[in-house]
């Protein structure tokens, strides 16, 4: 039976291990709760998120898991009442169509903007490979204004990054795809097959995921246990130590930390490959959490409100957990979560509570034509919280991935390198252990 060490108690860390419990597996987190950045707390009758507020429920490997954890009967899908999602443009929230023929009717871009997304498969496809940024296939493929509108209130709600700067193939992977294979996003999306998932969670949050793994692992989930290093064993095997001269022997290493983390736990194993995820960049965000009362209600209408980078300076888009999930705000209240910072502000997850609580309820007040005084708040801080898979990311990570290959046993995982959702790192986390089981 081989020996396993997983580095990192978060959603990756956490599925590699369950797929590996037929194995002598240990996890080693730092902190004192599993999870990382998916936390769900209760403050006062209102259900707090720090992290993502669910999952979309068409990914396989995730449903499988929640199967085998007895967690389907559990998974409660967003409302429909939900679905209306808002852009703000020229200071007001205008509704996202739902399809292409509401698009034309649409006030979310001007005429002359929604009559040029709409000549979109009329532009050739770009033959070369090179790398692109979002902003600039948007501009290309969509126009400069639904660039500026559409695609950065995407990129800022998925990335809370700089769309100038992330890299269309390996941040939005889909789009690239479709003009590749199908020469355009009309054509790409019309061609799409698989059935399109609803957003999902739990009566009691996201949490409820990590900690139905972590009570199945039991003892072999260590917590405030971090690792300061990893090294190997004569020829074949690994060291994972834990200071003070204690290390524990492993035959595998998951490393399923962040990258940040991650890069100083295998400076003395690979100082290459320490550089190199050391380079992956990272975007601050601090999440703030308002809670409303009755008259609040009227004007906090569907899933959320995104704003562009020219809309905002700080704030990022508001999401109305309470319209999305029930549960979520104590009966006749609101409940709001206010994202600030990400690239554009990366000084926000600095400022006081009282500076970013006024500054969410400035956001939120002026996008909503005025809202009463919140009678909850709560801020939760990342500062970083989101990797950036800026230009370059796929030259970064086949870099890695060699690095990688020239110390056999030893595996790296989670949102920092193929995806950030919890699905991309589910699947990851089902991947990496699969290659495990059938290493020789």
């Amino acid at each position: 039976m081989a020996r396993i060490v997983v580095v990192g108690g978060g959603v990756a860390g956490l599925a590699v291990a369950y797929e590996l419990s037929g194995q002598d597996v240990t996890v080693l987190e730092a902190g004192a709760r599993a999870g990382g950045t998916i936390r769900s707390e209760r403050v006062e009758g209102y259900l707090c998120e720090s992290g993502p507020v669910g999952f979309t429920d068409e990914a396989a490997p995730t449903l499988a898991l929640c199967e085998r954890l007895a967690l389907l009967p559990r998974l409660t899908g967003a409302r429909r009442e939900a679905e209306s999602r808002f852009v703000v443009r020229e200071g007001r929230p205008r509704r996202l169509p739902s399809h292409p023929l509401a698009f034309l009717a649409s006030d979310a871009l001007s005429l002359r903007g929604r009559l040029r997304v709409l000549a979109e498969p009329l532009v050739r496809r770009r033959e070369d490979r090179a790398d692109e940024s979002i902003a600039r296939f948007a501009r290309r493929r969509l126009g400069q204004e639904a660039a500026e509108v559409l695609v950065d209130a995407l990129v800022t709600g998925i990335w809370a990054g700089d769309p100038d700067a992330l890299s269309v193939g390996s941040a939005l992977p889909t789009l690239a795809r479709w003009e590749r294979d199908h020469g355009g996003l009309l054509r790409g999306a019309l061609a799409r097959r698989e059935r399109r998932g609803r957003l999902a969670s739990f009566p009691s949050g996201l949490s409820e995921l990590p900690e139905a793994i972590a009570s199945a692992l039991g003892s072999r989930l260590r917590l405030e246990s971090p690792a300061v290093g990893v090294e190997r064993r004569g020829r074949a095997g690994f060291d994972v130590l834990l200071g003070r001269g204690a290390a524990i022997e492993a035959d595998a290493v998951v490393v399923a930390c962040p990258s940040f983390a991650a890069a100083p736990l295998l400076a003395g194993l690979d100082a290459e490959l320490s550089r190199l995820a050391a380079s992956i960049p990272w975007a601050a965000v601090a999440v703030v959490h308002l809670g409303f009362d009755g008259p609040a209600l009227s004007r906090l209408r569907g899933f959320g409100i995104l704003a562009p980078r020219r809309e905002s300076a700080s704030a990022l888009g508001a999401l109305v957990p309470s319209n999305i999930f029930p549960s979520r705000a104590p009966q006749g209240h609101a409940l709001v979560t206010v994202m600030l910072g990400g690239a554009r502000d990366p000084e926000a997850v600095h400022r006081s509570d009282a500076a970013l609580i006024d500054s969410a309820a400035s956001a939120l007040g002026s996008w909503t034509g005025g809202l009463p005084p919140a009678v909850f708040a709560k801020v939760v801080r990342h500062p970083r919280a989101i990797p950036q898979y800026t230009l370059g990311h796929a030259e970064r990570l086949s870099a890695i991935e060699e690095r990688v290959r020239r110390a056999p046993g030893l595996v790296l995982t989670g949102s920092s390198y193929r995806g950030i959702s919890v699905n991309a790192c589910i699947a990851d986390a089902t991947a990496v252990a699969a290659s495990l089981l059938t290493a020789p």
